[in-house]
């Protein structure tokens, strides 16, 4: 019986941040899926279903907020363990990720050690 990946999917429009989530995550044995555009993302994630999602709050042609409230519709992502990444720490942006049922809310810039340990905390059990 051969084991399944986790997959753990980032959507960000900075290229900066993608690369700085796949030298971070790369290494650590997941199925590592990127997306620069909410749109590209949500193509994607209308079939599969992702171990950890990763979002952006500020992108240019749809926030991340709205991206999930979208996606939430989708009976395959009601319950899909999101970690919202903004570098805008907003409370009213905290009090809408929660009740979206977002996991975790990240300030940009990102410690590498704090998305390690995220995604092994959301990904152990896949």
């Amino acid at each position: 019986m051969s084991l399944k990946k986790p997959i753990v999917v980032i959507v960000d429009d900075s290229s900066s941040v993608r690369v700085f989530f796949e030298r971070v995550i790369a290494p650590m044995d997941v199925d590592l899926q990127m997306f620069g555009s909410a749109n590209d993302a949500f193509e994607y994630l209308e079939t599969h279903k992702p171990d950890l999602l990763f979002l952006d709050i500020i992108m240019p042609e749809k926030d991340g907020l709205t991206f999930l409230q979208e996606l939430r519709h989708l009976p395959l992502h009601k319950d899909t363990p999101t970690i919202v990444i903004s570098s805008k720490d907003y409370a009213q942006d905290r009090v809408a990720a929660k009740e979206l049922g977002v996991v975790e809310f990240v300030a940009k810039p990102m410690a590498t050690k704090a998305i390690e340990e995220l995604v092994l905390k959301y990904t152990s059990s896949a």
